[in-house]
């Protein structure tokens, strides 16, 4: 059985839930299924929202070869990754993945690799805008991300 990702890229919000529904419904080998949603978030009590901006087309393109990797290397069941771009205000869904093996582990696995590759590899910037109406840096890339990506190299 083939099993291909489902990718988007959206302005809208998800629903968690009913992305979990329809990824496990009429699919009695799954046995786990890990979620992660990441939010807008605000660290210092400045932050108004972000605004993300993506490359069209590639980005889908992007995350696509992500979640056909992720499917192969951990045999994954089904794969959901929807990122939002657009304005989105603190405490707000940025991102979703969903990922679904037949045993927890590759499950966990899967969405940690989607998620450490979405962070430095889909073409997706992000700018900050300021609670005071101050003019937002774009946020800047982090080691952190491409050493999380690169413990994936080995």
């Amino acid at each position: 059985m083939t099993v291909t990702p489902t990718i988007r890229v959206q302005r809208e919000d998800f629903d968690l839930q009913a992305e979990v529904d329809l990824l496990s419904n009429g699919k009695p080998g799954i046995g786990a299924i890990v979620t992660f949603s990441g939010l807008c978030r605000d660290d210092g009590g400045t932050l108004a929202a972000l605004e993300l901006e993506h490359y069209p087309g590639m980005a889908e393109v992007e995350m696509t070869r992500i979640g056909e990797l992720a499917i192969e290397r951990f045999g994954l069941l089904g794969l959901t990754a929807i990122h939002r771009y657009g304005t989105i205000a603190v405490g707000e869904n940025i991102v979703l993945v969903v990922a679904a093996a037949p045993h927890r582990q590759a499950a966990f696995d899967g969405a940690n690799f989607v998620m450490d590759f979405l962070k430095t590899a889909a073409p997706f910037w992000k700018k900050e805008h300021a609670r005071d109406g101050g003019a937002g840096d774009w946020v800047a890339a982090k080691d952190t991300d491409d050493a999380a990506r690169d413990k994936w190299k080995s």
